[in-house]
């Protein structure tokens, strides 16, 4: 059965064209003009990915990406013509799983598709696994992560990140690297928005629990490491 993808773009003549593409490629579209209809279509239980305008009326393309993560883990890739690292920030922590700037060409969008959704099956086969670092434990299936007995609430992103650096104890790992395995492409522009979520991680973990769990190699990348 095809995999069915959510176009959710205000602008008619690009959800036109993406949507003749994904056809083309074999993909079940639908479309929705504006944030609430989104929103709507977005969090029934037969989309498979959804393409999401940042730009939208009626509700942003952040506000229906966050009120679908209350709910649903469905991947989600948002569009926007803008290019800061700020926006694509906000994006990721309401849940996005990968951010496009617009002009793009189809072939990127595709491949960022493909990846997505095989993401999206590998989670499905995964049993349960917890991670244990010190006196922080993170449940993978649960998305739960807890330092003592306080929970620590983390974005998706942050979560993900913290996931392959446990998973990879012991191992730099560059930016480049984390790029492509926790945001899932290949990644030409700024690697900052690395250093800012383990700006993140490390405030709310190392800093504020004095555990010193996320090591810089400088020039290289980070990781945790044991105690030697």
């Amino acid at each position: 059965m095809a995999n069915k993808i959510l176009i959710v773009e205000d602008e008619a003549k690009i959800a036109r064209f993406l949507e003749l593409e994904l056809k083309y490629e074999g993909y079940e579209v639908d479309i929705a003009c504006n944030g609430r209809e989104g929103l709507e279509k977005g969090l029934k239980s037969d989309v498979d990915l959804i393409i999401l305008d940042l730009m939208l009326p009626v509700l942003s393309g952040i506000e229906v990406c966050r009120r679908i993560r209350q709910t649903s883990n469905v991947p989600i890739i948002m569009l926007t013509a803008k290019d800061d690292v700020s926006d694509k920030v906000m994006g990721l922590d309401m849940g996005a799983d990968d951010y496009i700037t617009k002009p793009f060409a189809i072939e990127e969008l595709l491949a960022r598709m493909r990846v997505a959704l095989k993401r999206k099956v590998i989670n499905k086969m995964t049993d349960d696994s917890v991670l244990i670092f010190k006196n922080l434990t993170l449940n993978k299936r649960q998305r739960q992560v807890k330092v003592n007995d306080d929970e620590v609430i983390l974005t998706k992103k942050e979560f993900e990140l913290l996931v392959y650096l446990l998973e990879n104890r012991n191992i730099v790992l560059s930016r480049e690297n984390i790029l492509e395995k926790v945001w899932g492409f290949e990644y030409y522009g700024d690697t900052n928005i690395i250093d800012v979520y383990i700006r993140y991680l490390r405030g709310k973990i190392d800093q504020k629990y004095s555990m010193d769990m996320i090591h810089t190699v400088r020039g290289v990348g980070y990781l945790i490491k044991d105690d030697e």
